[in-house]
């Protein structure tokens, strides 16, 4: 049985190959996104930043409560996605507040799950 989803003869576009090709080895920054979505693939982080696409900002106590973790794997979680640039700090007396770094990290994390829904529906 051959699979549909198989080209059953091999006919590349050279031109369109090349262009792409060129595209993809002029752009050093996939290695860097590839990161984003490797931090995101985490069930814990992606708990944590859809938690802050729905709060502006949330302390590190708040977020262990709400993924059910303790504060010292919220804070490693955290600390991760600040280092990739998904998410900042501020310090407020003993406190320590998070927020998604920008408006592209929250756009990210909403397309994402209006993806999955739409994937949903059509099931």
């Amino acid at each position: 049985m051959k699979d549909r989803n198989v080209c059953e003869i091999t006919c590349v576009d050279n031109e369109k190959a090349a262009r792409v090709g060129q595209q993809l080895e002029k752009d050093h920054n996939i290695s860097e996104v590839i990161k984003i979505f490797k931090a995101l693939s985490d069930e814990t982080r992606m708990k944590i930043a859809y938690a802050l696409t729905l709060e502006d900002e949330l302390c590190v106590c708040d977020v262990a409560h709400i993924v059910g973790a303790t504060t010292a794997t919220a804070s490693h979680h955290l600390r991760h996605l600040n280092n990739l640039g998904l998410a900042k700090y501020r310090k407020e007396g003993k406190l320590v507040y998070y927020s998604l770094d920008d408006d592209h990290v929250k756009q990210l994390i909403h397309i994402a799950f209006a993806h999955q829904e739409e994937v949903a529906g059509r099931e």
